[in-house]
Order: C-alpha cells, then sequence, then structure tokens
C-alpha cells in the first residue's frame, strides 16, 4: 500500500521537521497539534519554534499544498506520534500525551495503516500502544493478535537528531526500525525511504526503545564524568578546561565538555525510563543523573561566593547589585527550554537575590512564565554595562563573540568556560 498521506502527531521540535521532510517529498502531509498557536503559524506558512532551514522547508510546503496543520486527526494511510514523554512522581515515566495521541487516531484509523511511535518511551510502550488501539478498535486486527496478517502495522522508530542540525541529520542519519513484526518493519523502512538517505536499521520493537535509551543514556554518562571532574578541579584549583584539552591528547581518551548541567526533553529524561524499570542494575545510570542534575546547585553555590565577595569588595547593598545570566536554553543556538539547567538555574538566583537578575537570551522574545516577575530579559550590551556579577550557563555564538576587553566585571562565575 503507498503512503498517499502522512499524519504527524505532535508539531513540536521533531514532529514539525518530520512533517516538513515528508511534505518536501510531494507527499500530502497534515500534521495534528492540540495547542491552536502552533496549527495557525504552520498555516500561515511560519514556524513557532527555532530550528535553521526549517522555515523555508514549512513555507515553501504550505505554499504549494503539501503541507497543512489542524487540531482534529484525520484519515491517512501512515501515522507518526512524537509527542511528550515527560516523568512524573518518582522519575516515573508519564505516557499520558502517548495514550491521548492513541486514542485521538483511534475512530480514523483504516485497514491497512501503519501507526509509528516516535516519542522516546521506556521498553514495552510500543506493545502497549498497540493494545490500546486495539481495545478502542475491535474491528480491526494488530500484530499482538493477527502477527503479520494484522490489519494495521506498528512500529518503533526513534528520531537521533541533534537540535540546531536537524533537518540536515533527520536526512543524513540512519534510522532504527522497530517493527512488531517484520511485515511492521519493512512498512516502515518504506515509509521513511521516502525522504531518509541513511541506513534504514530493522530491529524489534523493545530493541529500538531500548536503543534510543541507551544512545541518550551513554551521552549523559560521558556528560557527568565530565560536571564530576569540574567539581573536583574547583576543589583543586585546576582549570578544568585546561586538564580536559591536555587529557584529550591521549589517543584513547575524549572526555566532553563540562556545564550547568544537563538539559532538554532527551538527555535530562531518558535514562530514568531505564532506571524506573530496572532500579536494582541501573547503577552507574541512576548515579549520572544525579551527578548532572545537582550541578545547578553547585552553580548557584558559586554565584553565591561570587556576589558576597563583590558586596565585600563594593561596599554596596544586596539590593543594589544586579546580577546576569547569559542564556536559558539547554543548548546553544536554539529557543529549546525543556528541562534547560540554565533556566532552572536563573529562576534559584532570581528567587534567591533580593536585587536586580537581568537574562540575556537571544533566541526567545519574552520570559517563561516561571520567571516573569522574577527576572528582566535584557539585550546583551546593556547586562555587561549594568550587571555586578556576570554568570555565563550557554554558549550561544552571541556570547562567544564577546570581546574580552568588554568584559570588565571581576565578578564572573563561567560554567561553559567561554570567557576563561
Amino acid at each position: 500500500m503507498s503512503f498517499s498521506t502522512i499524519s504527524v502527531i505532535g508539531l513540536g521540535y521533531i514532529g514539525l521537521p518530520t512533517a516538513a521532510a515528508f511534505a518536501s517529498r510531494q507527499k500530502n502531509v497534515v500534521g495534528i497539534d492540540i495547542n491552536q498557536h502552533a496549527v495557525e503559524t504552520i498555516n500561515r506558512g511560519a514556524i513557532h519554534i527555532v530550528e535553521p532551514e526549517l522555515d523555508k522547508v514549512v513555507k515553501t510546503a504550505v505554499e504549494a499544498g503539501f503541507l497543512r496543520a489542524s487540531t482534529q486527526p484525520v484519515e491517512a494511510d501512515a501515522y507518526l506520534i512524537a509527542v511528550p514523554t515527560p516523568f512524573q512522581g518518582d522519575h516515573e515515566p508519564d505516557m499520558a500525551f502517548v495514550k491521548a495521541a492513541a486514542v485521538s487516531i483511534a475512530p480514523v484509523l483504516k485497514k491497512g495503516a501503519l501507526v509509528i511511535l516516535e516519542s522516546t518511551s521506556p521498553v514495552g510502550s510500543t506493545e502497549q500502544m498497540a493494545e490500546w488501539l486495539a481495545d478502542l478498535r475491535p474491528d480491526l486486527s494488530f500484530p499482538q493478535q493477527a502477527g503479520e496478517a494484522a490489519d494495521i502495522n506498528v512500529a518503533y522508530c526513534p528520531e537521533r537528531v541533534l537540535p540546531g542540525q536537524v533537518m540536515v541529520e533527520l536526512i543524513k542519519n540512519d534510522r532504527v526500525i522497530g517493527g512488531m513484526t517484520p511485515v511492521c518493519s519493512t512498512r516502515a523502512s518504506e515509509l521513511y525511504k521516502i525522504f531518509l538517505e541513511g541506513e534504514c536499521v530493522i530491529t524489534n520493537s523493545r530493541t529500538a526503545e531500548m536503543c534510543k535509551l541507551t544512545e541518550n543514556s551513554f551521552r549523559d554518562v560521558n556528560i557527568a564524568f565530565a560536571n564530576e571532574l569540574s567539581l573536583i578541579c574547583a576543589d583543586q584549583g585546576i582549570n578544568v578546561w585546561e586538564l580536559i584539552r591536555l587529557a584529550n591528547r591521549h589517543p584513547r581518551v575524549n572526555i566532553l565538555q563540562p556545564g550547568p548541567g544537563v538539559g532538554g526533553h532527551c538527555i535530562a529524561v531518558d535514562p530514568w525510563f531505564i532506571v524506573a524499570q530496572n532500579p536494582q542494575q541501573a547503577r552507574l545510570i541512576r548515579t549520572a543523573r544525579e551527578v548532572n542534575d545537582s550541578k545547578p546547585h553547585w552553580v548557584i553555590n558559586q554565584v553565591k561566593a561570587a556576589v558576597a565577595d563583590s558586596l565585600a569588595e563594593s561596599g554596596k547593598r544586596a539590593g543594589e547589585l544586579k546580577i546576569a545570566c547569559f542564556g536559558l536554553a539547554f543548548k546553544p543556538n536554539i529557543d529549546d527550554l525543556r528541562e534547560s539547567p540554565a533556566m532552572e538555574i536563573a529562576g534559584m538566583i532570581a528567587n534567591w537575590h533580593s536585587g536586580e537578575t537581568l537574562v540575556v537570551e537571544p533566541n526567545i522574545h519574552q520570559l517563561p512564565k516561571k520567571l516573569e516577575g522574577h527576572c528582566q530579559l535584557a539585550n546583551l550590551d546593556d547586562a555587561l554595562q549594568q550587571a555586578d556579577v556576570l554568570v555565563m550557563l550557554v554558549d550561544h555564538n552571541e556570547f562567544k563573540a564577546i570581546a574580552g576587553e568588554k568584559i570588565q566585571q571581576r565578578w564572573v562565575v563561567d560554567t561553559k568556560g567561554v570567557w576563561r
């Protein structure tokens, strides 16, 4: 069966680029999202997120009639579910958005349709989604019931793209295809090959789910090593960035760069899915998460020490001293604030500091609600001129381009080694 109509459920940082990629190959694509603003923006040929090159692809696809957005699911040949999977309580996976997506498409499913879960999920989630759909549509057969002969094909195919380079990596990177049956895998591969230039690597759904979690946990553990090293070096009076540069000259050593913590909807979340399902075995993965989650609190203590020294030297009262935080996004040169340690740190500074807290984030136009009334969004030059203490949190290009002589402040907390 050919894919004449493709529907992407969830038009965020992964869903919208995926929808645009299919539409750029002149496929009829309908994106579904509960966010009315996002739907209206896309239907104007614009985008509601920051991602290089995405705006051009969306504009062209919408104007050519290959891409449209809606709040209501439609009948399609293939459905790709790309909704959030946060955690709740004691880091337990929250599958409510995936279930809501499954419930929303169930009434419009037709025989021969392909349903793909892209959202990062615990092992077994694809099978659970298929069970939800089977309960809602007893008139159709699913892989867990009919195997290769099922009316509906189901697969798990996670993304593995880097924010800021999504439109390149979405097309170039290999894609893991985890079908519930070989037929499901074959059909999912055929779908992605519409735009994919990388290889479709076939496995089963449970292995594909674990593969996505493993990739992000591997990165989290490596970042935790760098972050822990930064704490040790601070105690020892050693420049951690110089140390890492020297150590990395060893032919088999490649230490990552430390930072204020770990953010984003993947690396800061996914390892907990493994820990939740395997609490006894996942000791290293849990510890890495705890190291990275604790880093913002260490940064706050560095800021408090800098403020105390600044007050002692300047003679100012605490309420007169201004702190400027540089960056809110979870990584450089994007607007994505999800699970961002920079935003957490800015919020903690504003709640603790009695004076003004300035925030410089060139990729947003207004502060998130969590910071409204607590911080002031400032431009780069004003922050450099007005602030007594500078806190570097995200190494955006704009910050790295600042000439050294512009940094007049003595008290600088640089979590990224940009102004060292």
